[in-house]
């Protein structure tokens, strides 16, 4: 199979957007493309699918090692013409002191780059930002520039001679246009289950970057990934044998991976929609993140779906979005206070905000897991009191600082705000 990665100078330069419509373009010449985001996003990778109609794979080298995203990679890519990867913020960003960014693993894998240079308030200068990137880690292999939000002909002109001279070839020239835009909330794109004009707007992407880049040569730069890394079993035991999973846009935040993993070791999943007063049914549940702070009014008056959770004598887990309804309270961004399951002495607050980001090593102190574990955080909300109960997990960030206890467990109740990746490679 042919792999490649799509990567960026910083976030917002248009990778995500460029993505989708080089997927559907490839797809619409009749390929068969398959595609995986680098790191810790639930969000983009919704998108991906919608553009490809096949599953998006999430490759995380810090949290999963490179054996594993090597062996998802192969997997990902049998049968497949091409898999197109995303890349994560900047290319070099990543955790600080430790292997995680897009160029590490790129450089691991040894997959070329193609990277998308927002040139929008840029000319000349655009060169002097080019042969940094390119030439920071000379192992990396760059395959060719995507110029985009390109204002006009003579600003291409512009860009053309600065970069005319020591530059990777030029993939793809894409001139800036008001209506190529997706929609942002506090934890990134407005998920892709709420846009309803979806369909069309990757039609609209794909025809504009089938014409404004040359789609062989992506194919032609593209690297024949083989693997001898064999997927191990997944080694977080599933909750119980039933498990009730939420599942709506306000508890949308659960890894594909996570739940397959559950199935491939004998778990049967159930869905069920809080936002749609449904109650869970099962022998254990899962209350994965989302934006409950955003729907908090209409899940406090979701009376069968929290009498669900508090009739409920199996074990319930709960990440973030789902650990804040688990507690007692969930304060709106207008400061509104909201009664949620009351399980946990917790009360929550979207007023009071504080943004919360980064890798999690987290090692279990109480509840069903007994491996270390690695994760990450990702939120603006705040915890506003909470009282007794047993944490969780000790948690570390990704270059070994002390957190300190997080989450809390109350009999078969618990939670935490970090998100769980993986096993700890």
């Amino acid at each position: 199979m042919k792999t490649i990665i799509i990567a960026a100078p910083n976030s917002g330069s248009g990778k995500t957007l460029i993505t989708l419509g080089l997927i559907r373009a490839f797809r619409n010449k009749g390929l068969k493309i398959a595609s995986a985001k680098i790191g810790p996003d639930y969000i983009d990778g919704r998108f991906h699918e919608a553009a490809s109609g096949q599953p998006c794979i999430n490759l995380d080298y810090w949290a999963m090692g490179f054996e594993v995203c090597a062996a998802r990679l192969a997997e990902l890519g049998k049968g497949q013409d091409l898999v197109i990867i995303e890349g994560v913020m900047g290319l070099f960003d990543g955790p600080d002191g430790a292997k995680g960014s897009t160029a590490d693993l790129a450089e691991k894998l040894g997959i070329p780059i193609v990277l998308v240079v927002d040139a929008a308030r840029q000319a000349q200068s655009i060169a002097a930002l080019v042969q940094g990137f390119t030439n920071f880690r000379p192992s990396l292999n760059f395959a060719g520039l995507i110029l985009n939000r390109v204002a006009s002909d003579r600003h291409m002109s512009l860009l053309l001679r600065a970069l005319a001279k020591n530059a990777p070839k030029i993939l793809g020239i894409m001139r800036h246009n008001d209506s190529h835009v997706l929609q942002s909330r506090h934890l990134g794109l407005v998920q892709a289950m709420e846009n309803q004009e979806l369909e069309a707007f990757i039609e609209t992407v794909a025809t504009g970057v089938a014409r404004e880049t040359i789609l062989d040569r992506f194919v032609e730069s593209a690297f024949d990934f083989t693997n001898q890394f064999q997927i191990s079993e997944f080694d977080l035991p599933p909750l119980a044998q039933t498990i009730a999973v939420a599942q709506d846009i306000a508890f949308a935040f659960a890894y594909p991976h996570f739940l397959n993993g559950w199935r491939n070791a004998g778990a049967e999943l159930s869905f069920f929609s809080p936002l749609n007063n449904e109650a869970p049914k099962g022998d254990a549940i899962f209350l994965p993140g989302g934006y409950p702070e955003l729907h908090a009014g209409k899940l406090a008056s979701n009376s069968k779906f929290l009498d669900g959770l508090r009739q409920f004598r199996g074990l319930i887990y709960g990440e973030c979005g789902g650990y804040m309804v688990l507690g007692d309270g969930l304060i709106d961004k207008d400061g509104t206070k909201h009664a949620m399951a009351g399980l946990l002495p917790l009360t929550t607050s979207f007023a009071t905000r504080k943004l919360t980001l980064g890798y999690r090593q987290l090692f279990p102190l109480t509840g069903p897991f007994k491996q270390t574990m690695r994760g990450h955080e990702f939120h603006y909300s705040t915890i506003e009191n909470q009282t007794s109960g047993a944490p969780l997990f000790h948690a570390q960030d990704a270059s070994g600082h002390d957190i300190g206890r997080i989450g809390q467990r109350v009999g078969q109740v618990m939670g935490s705000y970090a998100h769980i990746i993986s096993v700890a490679p």
